[in-house]
């Protein structure tokens, strides 16, 4: 049978592909190093946190919890160690920002830390059902959300729309955080992250676990130049 240039065009092709994939050795597929068992208490779940925050501050992050076993045991269930109450700002994302992996963090994030139902309702299923016993409230150096209610606090203007639910939802912790000077922005911000941790403490589908002291809430503060997550 004849064979047309197009043909052995297309057979020459096949062979030098299939030669060239054949010719690949497999590539094993990566495993971080595993994790320890899930902590126990809220001070051990503090440690682990604080531990991977220096990783990621030295570059020397390990990136735990990613490998195929890891997939594998997740599609059981999950038991994160800690709730991350964090901002929705693309430069703190939590499990980069403590050097965790898949399992590890029950992670909510909005702009500014503000809670509403669903964020409520989120922390409150992790806490009930999930049994974590920590809940870090992690605000962060520059926050547009804090940093528009403290605009608004000088100018009493508040912005329309969705963003100005934001800013009249951080306006009062503003309003009531004394202006001595120095960086007002991030005095708000810190004040605005231990007055998120003191509402959660004091929620009534939080407060009987923090009163038992099998849930323990700490606010927290991320620098983006030194990369330190510092508890307030």
């Amino acid at each position: 049978m004849a064979i047309t240039r197009r043909g052995a065009l297309r057979a020459s092709l096949a062979g030098g592909i299939g030669a060239a994939v054949s010719a690949v050795a497999p590539v094993p597929a990566w495993s971080a190093p595993a994790s320890p068992p899930r902590p126990g208490d809220a001070a051990a779940s503090l440690r682990l946190l604080e531990q991977g925050n220096r990783r990621w501050r030295r570059h020397a992050s390990r990136h735990p919890n990613e490998g195929r076993g890891r997939r594998r045991e997740l599609v059981h269930g999950q038991a994160p160690f800690a709730v991350v109450l964090g901002c929705a700002d693309s430069r703190v994302p939590p499990e980069l920002v403590f050097d965790r992996g898949l399992g590890d963090l029950f992670t909510i994030r909005s702009a500014g830390q503000v809670l509403d139902g669903s964020v409520l309702g989120s922390i409150g299923y992790a806490a009930e059902h999930l049994a974590v016993p920590l809940i870090v409230v992690l605000g962060h150096a520059s926050c547009g959300a804090v940093t528009a209610a403290v605009e608004a606090h000088r100018t009493g203007e508040v912005p329309r729309g969705h963003v100005g639910y934001l800013v009249e939802e951080i306006l009062p912790v503003v309003d009531a955080t004394p202006d001595d000077g120095g960086d007002f922005v991030d005095a708000c911000v810190r004040a605005n992250a231990v007055h998120i941790a003191d509402r959660l403490r004091e929620d009534e589908d939080l407060r009987g676990l923090v009163e038992s002291g099998s849930l323990d809430v700490v606010p927290a503060r991320y620098d983006l130049e030194t990369s330190e997550a510092v508890w307030l």
